[in-house]
């Protein structure tokens, strides 16, 4: 079961890289949908008995991180007719490099970190601290509402993972609202990137420095 979860982990992390790599937004979403689907699947695999919450708290993870937000991200690509970073803050491949650097530093640090002898074993607090990291540097380094908005969902996607270390000491309802605190988040990001589009036409974010009183 170990391996299997540090499977999941390491293709979690790889996710990472694949959205700091593109400059394609349908790319960059449907990573964070597939680390969203992911992600779902890690508590079962964490629990040998499994009740009725924690299916449930898996089902909604992957619904809402797999599909319902994913789904409210290309709505708004679509609406605005955009599908690509152009000028990014921090190039496509610096930004990957930063990216596996990150994640190699997560490694060595996590190692130096004292963890339950459960945790160990397994990838949960690199995987954490990279995509944590990963997410960070997509919302600076793109200026896109979308692809910032794709950044913050890969950063709760690693306070997800930091939540998981306790998840037999922490109530799933704890992850709950977390989750629905992310979808609020969203929704109202939503109407944010709507906004800018209407006034700017456009998504960049930089335009949001012309504003005043």
């Amino acid at each position: 079961m170990t391996d299997t979860l540090n499977l999941l982990i390491g293709i979690a992390a790889g996710l990472n890289l694949l959205a700091l790599a593109s400059s394609r937004l349908p790319s960059m979403i449907r990573a964070a949908a597939l680390q969203g689907l992911v992600l779902g699947v890690l508590p079962l695999l964490l629990e040998d008995d499994w009740s009725v919450l924690l299916v449930a708290m898996a089902a909604g993870t992957a619904l809402a991180k797999g599909f319902v937000i994913p789904s409210l991200l290309r709505r708004a690509m679509h609406a605005a007719s955009i599908d690509r970073e152009v000028e990014p803050l921090i190039g496509f491949v610096p930004s990957l490099l930063l990216g596996a650097l990150a994640t190699i530093l997560a490694m060595l640090l996590s190692r130096s970190l004292p963890l339950l002898p459960e945790h160990s074993r397994t990838l949960l607090l690199p995987g954490a601290l990279a995509t944590a990291i990963c997410g960070a540097l997509l919302i600076m380094a793109r200026t896109k509402a979308i692809s910032q908005v794709c950044g913050y969902l890969v950063l709760e996607n690693g306070a997800y993972l930091f939540g998981l270390l306790l998840l037999r000491s922490t109530p799933l309802l704890v992850e709950a609202g977390i989750l629905l605190d992310l979808t609020v988040g969203i929704f109202v990001i939503g109407i944010v990137v709507d906004r800018i589009q209407r006034e700017f036409d456009s998504l960049d974010t930089r335009n949001l420095t012309e504003l005043h009183e």
